[in-house]
């Protein structure tokens, strides 16, 4: 029995903002009201912290299986815990492709012994992610898929995102997109513009994301499903999603952390300033923020990308794309977001919490008898982000050095404490 008290809750489902305690027995909230006691509770005692519903991350890698040189499922979810997140939405580019209810499967059990937050896979669209025929997605739903996705690449024709939409629709299930045209992609490293010139790399236009997105959105027209654009970065990219949801079409994005924080103007000779998509122009930042506090822009997601040390280590065109997130994401919506006065501390929350259940379709909500998924955070704690003291195996961040204000400070999950300062 766990008894969080004197904290300010805020929940988006209900439109709570009240100071409450919150009663947990077992893995379910028992109990929400004032002055709260349970002789033989644990006590958590958030003075000064804001309790929210637990955090969703509906984007990351945890490169498990295949890739645990440069994280596993139990590092990765251990930075989750860290930087307030509950559940974690892995994409399946991994080593095989989780293209089938086997390889769903093993990523289920192994979250189940090492994770100590939930782990919820996103299955391959198509076989191997390649493009060409459909993966096993029912098999895979049954095995615990929540949406599918070829994250990494887009899906490869609009033919076969027809295919993808019309299946995952009669199954309940989101399509999430990585949005990009390789034609006008190929060989690219940052956004196309005076940056890139002056720095003499190849640049990637910002039509290589919308032109995607406008072809997606004509598919979800077509068929009526769930689509959900991931890591939009581009003005371009969000009215064609405004205009989609103008008309009532099941149709979502994210913005990731670093995308409203920083600008192609940004990024130097540092592969920790390699992303896709890159790092975008002020105006579309400034597009992004319009977006996230109109609610045009739905999710902030991590997309926690960890890279080997060595495989980064390179010439900025040879190095991959991705930075990891889990850490520094609550505290640059704080930063970046809340204390300039740019969003609302509720409309921060809502996009880590109620946005991403309701594109899995779900709900997510401080309540009785609801999962006791809580993430306590501090809106005015002033810290230092060290790369090196991550518990991610990856330090691939532009963040290094940077202090934010603002953390995590407890992460409960189904009831227990796996997190705490």
């Amino acid at each position: 029995m766990l008894l969080i008290k004197n904290g300010r809750v805020l929940d988006p489902a209900s439109k709570t903002d009240a100071p409450l305690d919150i009663l947990i027995e077992g893995q379910r909230i028992a109990r929400v009201g004032a002055n709260l006691s349970a002789s033989d509770a644990e006590i958590y005692d958030a003075s000064g912290l804001i309790v929210a519903p637990g955090f969703i991350d509906l984007h990351c890698h945890l490169r498990e299986p295949g890739q645990e040189l440069s994280e596993t499922i139990e590092t990765g979810t251990l930075a989750a815990a860290r930087g307030g997140f509950t559940a974690v939405c892995c994409m399946p580019n991994t080593s095989p492709v989780n293209d089938s209810a086997s390889v769903t499967r093993g990523i289920v059990e192994r979250a189940a012994a090492k994770s100590p937050v939930r782990v919820w896979p996103i299955g391959a669209a198509s076989v191997g992610s390649q493009g060409l025929a459909l993966a096993e997605i029912a098999a895979m739903k049954n095995a615990g898929i929540v949406a599918v996705s070829d994250d990494g690449k887009p899906v490869a024709t609009a033919r076969l995102m027809r295919q993808v939409m019309e299946y995952c629709d009669s199954l309940d299930l989101p399509v999430i997109d990585h949005c990009e045209d390789p034609s006008l992609f190929a060989g690219g490293v940052m956004r196309e513009g005076r940056q890139s010139v002056r720095l003499g790399l190849k640049g990637i236009p910002p039509q290589t994301e919308s032109i995607c997105v406008g072809r997606d959105v004509e598919v979800a027209r077509l068929t009526g499903a769930r689509l959900h654009i991931a890591h939009l970065s581009t003005r371009g990219s969000l009215e064609y999603v405004d205009q989609a949801k103008k008309e009532g079409l099941r149709v979502t994005c994210e913005v990731t952390p670093h995308h409203f924080t920083l600008t192609d103007e940004d990024v130097r000779y540092d592969s920790n300033y390699k992303m896709n998509p890159p790092l975008a122009s002020h105006q579309d930042r400034d597009a992004l923020i319009e977006g996230l506090a109109d609610g045009r822009i739905d999710v902030i997601a991590t997309d926690h990308a960890p890279h080997h040390p060595a495989s980064k280590d390179v010439e900025f065109d040879h190095a991959p794309f991705g930075i990891t997130g889990f850490e520094t994401a609550l505290s640059l919506g704080l930063s970046e977001l809340v204390h300039p006065g740019r969003l609302t501390l509720m409309r921060l929350v809502e996009l880590f919490t109620t946005g991403p259940a309701r594109v899995l379709g779900i709900e997510r909500k401080i309540a009785e008898k609801e999962a006791a998924d809580l993430t306590i955070f501090s809106a005015a704690r002033s810290w230092t982000f060290r790369a090196a003291d991550s518990a991610s195996k990856s330090r691939n961040t532009p963040f290094d050095g940077r202090t934010l204000l603002g953390a995590a400070m407890a992460t409960v999950v189904a009831g227990r404490l796996v997190y705490r300062q």
